[in-house]
């Protein structure tokens, strides 16, 4: 069985007086005010149910649930369910029996807010009719729904803002190392002025004589003559006058014998 086939209720107002609408002469609206308001033709039951793409306004007995009448709506806005002009509380329906007979009715609600679910109600049901069958184009014919355009239009410009990009470039300069001296290594910065760097000789040569100054000035330090054994009876006054003196490191008052030709040890 088809879902369609199946009867939905859509709204249930248990108060609602029917009146007979006088015809309508021209084309200004009904006006409830004409009806005798006071004297209602018959008082019962309201529903609304759905069935596929229709809704029915059915006006029912309130004990027995009878059948008084029953509206077909098709569409909404329509000619089967209109409002008056002079209230909210009031709608002229097309009703419709079994060998399809038309009259149309006035219906009126003792409150005004069953008089504004009722027509919700009836919106809501075509708005999702509505909904259904444009679902139903598109899965027909994929390739026709709106298509996302991310081009530029004639004369679309676009602006980027590079202020913060500039901030972040001078930042990273002012942090850059210095340049690489020969061989890949980083150069260091010149020594503080006044001060020369100790030079350390290459592997294989050997060191130069200390100058005379530059002996330690404390007096807790002792000069040392270096010993140093001399092939064929060199005396060690020879030895002292081809390296000089040199001042031992902590004060010690010990000679150090070194065997290397060319590294002595303080």
């Amino acid at each position: 069985m088809a879902d369609s086939e199946y009867e939905s209720v859509l709204c249930v107002k248990p108060e609602v007086h029917v009146y007979r609408v006088p015809p309508r002469a021209s084309n200004r609206g009904y006006r409830a005010a004409e009806w005798q308001l006071d004297q209602p033709s018959w008082s019962g039951r309201l529903r609304i149910t759905s069935k596929g793409k229709m809704a029915f306004i059915k006006l029912e007995d309130k004990n027995s649930g009878e059948l008084f009448a029953q509206a077909p709506v098709d569409q909404f806005p329509s000619i089967a369910v209109e409002g008056v002009t002079d209230s909210s509380r009031y709608f002229v329906i097309r009703v419709e029996d079994e060998s399809g007979r038309r009259a149309f009715i006035g219906v009126g609600f003792v409150d005004r807010g069953d008089a504004f679910d009722f027509n919700v109600a009836i919106q809501d049901h075509f708005k999702w009719v509505k909904q259904q069958s444009e679902l139903a184009k598109q899965a027909q014919n994929p390739d026709q729904g709106p298509k996302l355009d991310l081009g530029f239009k004639e004369g679309q410009t676009i602006k980027l803002n590079i202020a913060n990009m500039k901030k972040k470039e001078g930042a990273a300069g002012n942090s850059k190392l210095r340049p690489a001296g020969p061989g890949g290594l980083s150069l260091l910065p010149p020594p503080p002025a006044g001060r020369s760097p100790a030079l350390i000789p290459p592997p294989g040569e050997p060191l130069p004589s200390c100058p005379a100054d530059s002996q330690p000035t404390s007096g807790a330090s002792t000069d040392v003559s270096l010993s140093w054994p001399q092939p064929g009876g060199a005396t060690t006054a020879a030895s002292a006058d081809i390296w000089g003196d040199f001042a031992t490191a902590s004060g010690s008052a010990s000679t150090q014998n070194q065997q290397s030709p060319g590294w002595v040890q303080f």
